[in-house]
């Protein structure tokens, strides 16, 4: 949860009211107004001062709707260093605040995902806007349209069935397209066994897992051997299979990957000199700012990379429910996605294999862009 805020009781309207705005500073924050016996107003704002003489200003008939003046009895806010900081938190107090309306109070719109369905006999993929919580769900993509178009390339790769349908497999079936263009195993006409078609969506999900290097490997070998054996033209078509894996891989947004197991780290800047804001998302979900300073410990001399991965070490994921962690990665997509990033995302299978000297390199241009 959030950390203790700044509290301010507000006295009655008049000249002390208007003296106790003024001390309020213009910089970023997410603030709560609360009244006896109404809803508490939760928003954030990058001048809070400014925004707060606005909504606490005397006579102003002009903004009469959002004038609170004489409403509000107290304000909480907690100052934030960058746009994600301030969407993190501003989340956790829309839903402690307003359970029921948190969603649309955040704006939360679902990023997409490519998730295969394996609660049937003969898997297909499918996209949508909800991780599964077990399986395999690959993503977050920008769009639902990004996530259609790296579908449909991935399964140009296997043989994996497309259509929708709860398949009662028979000989009778009339099939569809795929399965004329040798492109579906067609389960629908019984041509192969449950067991033999769980093979072809193993090395769909072996695809997705190793980020395209189970598939590139096997046919890198064919091509070798094949050139090996003097088998030119077999060798050029194992070729020509190379570059479109590449080309399918290449239409992955950035942050897709196994949504379901999601790590990684934003490096923000600070305006504390020699400190970085480091906010960890581990398990899909994300843990409590980080005020990372880069200056020796007690005096003593301590590698950046020594104390990076002790604090990494120290992190553990929160236990939250599935729906709250696609609410989480959402916060993620929106902010990476976005035009206003402030900060640099370094993603991680899992905590033992992130690299720490990418990891190192953001943290000194994070310090290094830090104006003044």
């Amino acid at each position: 949860m959030a950390a203790e805020p700044i509290s301010l009781a507000l006295p009655p309207p008049g000249p002390a009211l208007d003296e106790l705005l003024a001390t309020i500073p213009d910089t970023p924050a997410v603030f709560l107004l609360t009244a006896t016996g109404g809803q508490p107003y939760l928003s954030k704002s990058a001048l809070l001062g400014r925004r707060l003489r606005r909504l606490l200003k005397a006579d102003d008939k002009r903004r009469a709707a959002l004038n609170l003046r004489g409403l509000v009895e107290t304000v909480q806010y907690w100052p934030t260093n960058s746009r994600l900081e301030s969407a993190v938190l501003f989340y956790q107090l829309a839903r402690h605040h307003h359970p029921d309306s948190y969603v649309k109070l955040c704006n939360l719109r679902m990023p997409s995902y490519m998730r295969l369905l394996t609660r049937t006999a003969f898997p297909r993929t499918q996209v949508t806007v909800r991780p599964a919580a077990r399986g395999i769900a690959f993503g977050p993509f920008r769009s639902r349209a990004s996530a259609e178009e790296f579908e449909k390339a991935t399964l140009d790769l296997f043989q994996v069935r497309r259509c929708q349908d709860d398949l009662d497999p028979h000989p009778d079936h009339p099939g569809c397209i795929y399965g004329e263009m040798a492109q579906c195993l067609r389960p629908c006409q019984d041509a192969v066994t449950r067991d033999e078609y769980q093979s072809e969506v193993g090395r769909l999900v072996e695809f997705l897992s190793t980020e395209g290097r189970s598939l590139m490997e096997t046919v890198e070998r064919m091509r070798d051997r094949f050139s090996a054996d003097m088998e030119f033209e077999e060798a050029a078509r194992q070729h020509r299979r190379i570059e479109k894996i590449q080309s399918v891989w290449r239409l992955r947004d950035e942050l897709a990957t196994g949504a379901a197991t999601m790590n990684g780290v934003a490096v923000l800047k600070s305006p504390t000199p020699n400190t970085v804001t480091l906010i960890f998302l581990l398990d899909g979900a994300w843990l409590d700012p980080i005020e990372f300073n880069l200056l020796p410990v007690d005096g003593h001399p301590i590698s950046l990379d020594r104390r990076l991965r002790e604090l990494v070490e120290s992190q553990t994921p929160p236990l939250i429910a599935q729906s709250e962690r696609a609410e989480h990665l959402a916060i993620l997509a929106r902010w990476f996605y976005s035009t206003w990033r402030d900060g640099e995302w370094l993603n991680f299978p899992t905590p033992q294999s992130l690299s720490y000297r990418k990891l190192v390199n953001m943290v000194h241009r994070a310090t290094q862009t830090i104006p003044g």
